[in-house]
Formats: C-alpha cells, structure tokens, sequence
C-alpha cells in the first residue's frame, strides 16, 4: 500500500505523520516550531527515515500562504506576524529535499477536507471549520471544494461588534487590535483575565464574552456562507461547556431570521466539535496528500 506524508505546520508546534489515513498511522512526531532552517529540516529527515518511499505529501500551513500555483511565491509563507517566517518557501523546500508532489493548503483548510473525508463533514458538502487557539482561522468547503478566492479565507481577522464599556480590552491582533482573533484566541483570553484560559473555572465571566464573540462571528458566516454545518475546534474548544453557549448566542442573534430546522430544532447537530479531535488538521493533511496523487 502506498504511503502518503503530511505535516500540520503551525506557528507554535509541527507534527508530522507517515500513513493512508487515521485507521493506519504508520509513524508521527510532533516539535516546537524553532527557525525554518531547523524546524523544516527536522521534519524531511523525518520523512527521509520512513520504511517505504512516500507517494506525496499534504502540508497545512499557518499563513497567511500564497495558494496561486501561477505566482512567483506559490507555496510560500507570506507576511506573517512570526518572526523570521516572512517568505519561507515551504514547497519549494520539501519538493526539493524529498523529491515528490506536495499539495498545500492552509491549516484550517486542511483541517476541513479532513473532517469532511473522515470526521463531523462527511455528510455535508457545504460547511465551515473554524480553530480556536493560539489564533483563530477558519477554512470553508462549499460545494465540495475549499475556498481559496483572492488569497485564502481569514476569518479569524473578521471585525465583531466589540461593546468598549464592556469589554475595555483592546484586543492582541498586531494588525486589527480587536478584530475576532484579537479579543477571542487564546491569547487574547491570557492577556485579558491574566490567567492560561485552562485554569479559568467554568463559570468564570470569561467563558460568557468568548462565547459572545465566537456566536457573532458565526452567525456571521450563517448569513454569509450557507453552511450546512459549523465545526468548531482548537484548544479554547477543549472547554466543551462554552458549546451550548455559542449556540445560544447564535440563535439569539439570528433572531429567527434564518428559518432552517438545523438552526431552530437540531443547533446541537449544527455547531459541533471535530470528529477527529486535535487530529483533524493533521489528517487533513494526510488527505491534500492523497488528493495530489489522485488529480495527477
């Protein structure tokens, strides 16, 4: 059986795997993303040591990424706020050293085609993912395909309504202050209650502002995108108490606008958690691998 590579890149960790997908894994690693020169080469020599040659490999990306196969700087990192990242050329690298296709996508992307290939999407082809966690980003499939568009979707930088005499908090972004990343990633829950959102105890005012913030940028994307289902994942997700939240917000802000039973009868079923866990983004990659294979 042929084996297919994949890489989870993201701001903070790595992981790679080896595998036909979740049902046979045949090796994986994950470490902190350091420089490229180290974190990149870490991850080939990874590759380089599997038992079997790899088809492809599938990487899901933190970004902003050029995703244009036309352009100059397709596969490249572009003007992200980490340093030393700025105009990495992640395909390019790995083309290079491992010699085989590579599919690219956004992280969030990814993490979509993998819960619609294997987890929560499988039975929707129009649906959105969104990570809450060191940021905020979300990946759209309509109709069977990712949105890519002008770049790439950045929901995460979507201005919300932000209540100043309630929430003085000017937000984190570097770019919008308090955009919905700003004032809802798990940084931004860090900087405001000067705790790790972890230790925050469930019934904590914080957890009733993010649900507020995350219930206004989803009903946002209700009105906007269609989607036949809403994934919400990411470690601030961990807290599964704030689901019921969020979706109680979302109702309250639609306002019986938009009349679908999935939204007034089944909201549970509607906004939900990824089947694949933590693993959605890295089996994601898994299948942008598998498809490079198949389009070829």
């Amino acid at each position: 059986m042929p084996l297919y590579g994949a890489i989870e890149a993201g701001g903070t960790k790595f992981v790679c795997l080896v595998g036909t997908g979740p049902e046979n894994v045949r090796g994986r690693v994950r470490f902190p993303t350091t420089t490229p020169e180290e974190t990149l080469s870490r991850a080939a020599a990874f590759f380089q040591q599997a038992d079997e040659p790899l088809l492809a490999l599938g990487i899901g990306c933190f970004g902003p990424v050029d995703l244009n196969p036309d352009s100059p700087t397709y596969g490249y990192i572009t003007s992200t706020p980490k340093p030393g990242w700025q105009n990495v050329d992640v395909v390019g690298y790995f083309q290079k050293t491992l010699g085989v296709p590579v599919a690219f996508d956004t992280d969030v992307n990814a993490a979509a085609l993998g819960e619609h290939l294997w987890g929560a999407a499988q039975d929707v082809r129009t649906f959105v993912y969104i990570t809450v966690g060191t940021g905020i980003g979300g990946g759209a499939m309509v109709e069977g395909r990712l949105i890519h568009g002008l770049i790439h979707p950045e929901m995460g930088h979507m201005r919300i309504p932000h209540r100043e005499e309630e929430d003085p908090f000017p937000g984190i972004c570097p770019y919008h202050g308090d955009c919905l990343e700003g004032l809802a990633s798990g940084p931004a829950l860090a900087a405001r209650w000067q705790e790790e959102p972890h230790r925050l105890p469930a019934d904590h005012p914080a957890w009733d502002l993010e649900a507020r913030y995350l219930g206004l940028a989803i009903a946002n994307l209700v009105c906007t995108l269609s989607p036949e289902r809403i994934i919400l994942g990411g470690g601030v997700m961990h807290q599964t108490h704030l689901f019921p939240r969020i979706r109680h917000v979302v109702r309250e802000t639609l306002a019986g606008y938009v009349q679908h039973p999935a939204l007034l009868d089944h909201i549970d079923q509607y906004i939900v958690p990824p089947a694949l866990g933590d693993d959605a983004g890295i089996f994601g990659a898994l299948a942008l691998a598998i498809q490079v294979t198949r389009s070829a």
